[in-house]
């Protein structure tokens, strides 16, 4: 029996051993493997069913929600008074996107352009796209701006021209009209007489040139030489750097195209993509970190210093000529009109800009921009894209349409690009890349703990039958010794 219990004490001792040695690898190679399997499902590859699936066509529900600035007072606005508007909307579109003409070339990188489309979405609405909204002329106004150094009586014929085409300094217009494009007798004179003048050859609408279109030839890196460089923009429309801005540093295109990241990203990393709707790389910081059904985050936010101006922060001297903090002069890139890109009311702007106009009311909440990342594998898991166009309108010598308009950027409309991971999509991500490899992590330290839990057990019962055998060997030496005793008295009688 003792020697049974030896053996069973040993194979405790042996598949504790085994047990802590198999944890202990896992300590080490667990990581290795998971980082592997990482690479292995990021690089853009065909082969790669789930992340060639997610960058190709996006199977995540993306929204684009309209807020546009309805103007109060327009009458008021052309004598001087501050202008007054209401915020109407959200209008909701549902974003379709699919990349095509997708190409792949021997040096790691693949080109594709991505065409997009709006659709109408009234159940998430509030209000509908034949709600009258008044707003800025962009055509006078703009125009007034962008021709204010012609000669006097070559603003007076353009003037001319305005009234003759009806068109006055304040549109009033459906929302479908001013997304999508209006009929302009204006419009089609220019686009006659003065083609390439307008960035649309049809109706003229502030998203008409968004729908049905594509955002330009993308050349990104696949991975699969370096996984640091994956999604990373390679070039843009064949152009490695742009030519709107004044230095080489504003005129980068840095990071990807906006969809997906690099893995294994740290709290030290930033969030760096290509807008070709803003003309400019942008980056995000990292804010705090998160958790989105169940699934680990870091959330990437936007900093004070993304539209400071050059004065406020240098780097961003390149994007001047520059107006207040929180402005993006943007109009280098459309065509010169004078057009600022912001975030929503005016949010992380010079506070002056709320000075003039009434109605504003800005928050982090409703109005920051932010990307929230599973850091391990660089797919965003909630994004909320935020931007502010406004007009920049003051009263023009020459231009009546312009009365005596004070100095001021006008906000126009905001909108917001959402969009997160959910139904099987998210299951698949959360299983792969979350549960997985909580398993594996709880799997080497069980393995340890049984192991040495199995190791004790069997050294106790080592000691217990070592124990056991030799009070068992003092017993019999007794006995012996006992009835040798018991004989010489019997003799001794």
């Amino acid at each position: 029996m003792a020697v049974n219990k030896s053996k069973i004490s040993a194979g405790f001792i042996v598949v504790g051993v085994l047990a802590v040695f198999f944890g202990t690898v896992l300590v080490f190679v667990g990581p290795i493997i998971i980082d592997d399997q990482v690479v292995k499902n990021t690089i853009i590859d065909p082969k790669n069913n789930l992340s060639y699936t997610m960058w190709k066509d996006l199977p995540v529900p993306f929204f684009m929600s309209v807020y546009f600035f309805h103007v109060l007072n327009p009458q008021e606005i052309l004598k001087g008074e501050k202008p007054m508007v209401e915020q109407r909307g959200p209008y909701v579109y549902r974003k379709q996107c699919q990349k095509e003409n997708i190409t792949f070339h021997p040096n790691s990188t693949v080109s594709y352009r991505e065409y997009r489309r709006y659709f109408f979405e009234p159940s998430m609405s509030v209000g509908n796209e034949s709600d009258v909204i008044t707003i800025p002329n962009m055509l006078v106004l703009g125009a007034a701006v962008i021709l204010k150094d012609l000669p006097f009586s070559v603003r007076m014929l353009i003037s001319s021209t305005f009234k003759v085409f009806k068109e006055g300094p304040f549109l009033t217009k459906t929302v479908g009209e001013l997304m999508w494009g209006y009929d302009s007798k204006l419009v089609n004179f220019l686009n006659k007489y003065l083609p390439d003048m307008l960035p649309s050859t049809g109706k003229f609408g502030i998203f008409a040139e968004f729908n049905n279109s594509n955002t330009g030839l993308f050349t990104i890196h696949t991975g699969r030489d370096d996984i640091k460089n994956v999604h990373k923009v390679d070039s843009w429309n064949g152009l490695t750097e742009l030519s709107y801005w004044r230095t080489p540093q504003s005129n980068m295109i840095n990071g990807t195209a906006g969809q997906l990241w690099p893995p294994f990203m740290t709290k030290e990393s930033t969030l760096s993509f290509y807008s070709p709707d803003a003309c400019r790389s942008l980056e995000l910081v990292y804010q705090r970190p998160g958790v989105m059904n169940g699934i680990p985050l870091y959330r990437f936010v936007a900093p004070k210093t993304m539209f400071a101006n050059g004065i406020d922060y240098p780097p961003n001297e390149g994007f001047c000529p520059c107006r207040q903090s929180g402005l993006l002069n943007v109009s280098s890139c459309r065509y010169n009109s004078p057009v600022f890109i912001s975030h929503p009311h005016f949010f992380n702007a010079d506070p002056v800009l709320l000075d003039y106009v009434l109605g504003l009311h800005p928050s982090e909440e409703e109005h920051g921009l932010f990307i929230d990342i599973h850091p391990l594998t660089g797919v965003p898991l909630n994004v909320s894209i935020r931007l502010q166009l406004n007009l920049y309108m003051k009263s023009i010598l020459g231009f009546t349409e312009t009365g005596k308009i004070s100095e001021v950027v006008m906000p126009m409309l905001w909108f917001e690009e959402n969009g997160y991971i959910d139904g099987p999509v998210l299951t698949t991500f959360h299983t792969n890349l979350v549960i997985l490899p909580g398993v594996m992590k709880y799997m080497q330290y069980i393995s340890i703990a049984l192991g040495l839990v199995n190791t004790v057990v069997g050294i106790l019962v080592y000691y217990k039958v070592k124990a056991t055998s030799t009070g068992q060997g003092k017993g019999s030496r007794g006995s012996e010794t006992q009835e040798k005793s018991m004989t010489y008295s019997e003799k001794d009688m």
